[in-house]
């Protein structure tokens, strides 16, 4: 099992996330960013569990930000 980092793919307000210890399959959306007014998803790649969310609700992240750990199973 290989642990997985999710970044941000842009800067942003985050909307919403998942809980510790939720099971995530591919395509599974992990993370809701608001940039520039849109609502952007954040899908996974991988299966697995959420072992650390990184961030908040509301939190104002970068480009590239860790948002979400994955290990994969």
């Amino acid at each position: 099992m290989a642990k997985i980092e999710i970044k941000s793919e842009l800067a942003g307000i985050v909307q919403s996330l998942p809980a510790v210890g939720q099971t995530v399959a591919v395509e599974d959306e992990l993370v809701l960013l608001e940039s520039m007014k849109m609502e952007i998803p954040i899908v996974s790649r991988w299966a697995g569990v959420v072992t650390a969310v990184c961030v908040e609700r509301g939190a104002t992240v970068a480009e590239s930000d860790v948002l979400v750990v994955i290990e994969t199973r």
